[in-house]
């Protein structure tokens, strides 16, 4: 995994769940477009599977 994957994930965890500066879907959005920008298209999906399932459990949280 690369530094700035991982940078890219600590921010939109951040800001859509721990600091809810912006709605969930928008900060994963957002980090996938900068995972693509910054790396490949790969990075982009794999951003998008750690940040989907993160929102996915955090749905279910909720629902409790």
């Amino acid at each position: 995994m690369k530094l700035v994957d991982i940078q890219i994930l600590r921010i939109a965890i951040f800001e859509g769940f721990i600091g809810k500066i912006t709605p969930p879907k928008v900060a994963i959005d957002e980090a996938i477009e900068l995972a693509k920008e910054f790396g490949e298209e790969v990075n982009g999906k794999f951003v998008n599977g750690v940040l989907g399932a993160i929102y996915e459990e955090n749905k279910e949280d909720k629902n409790d």
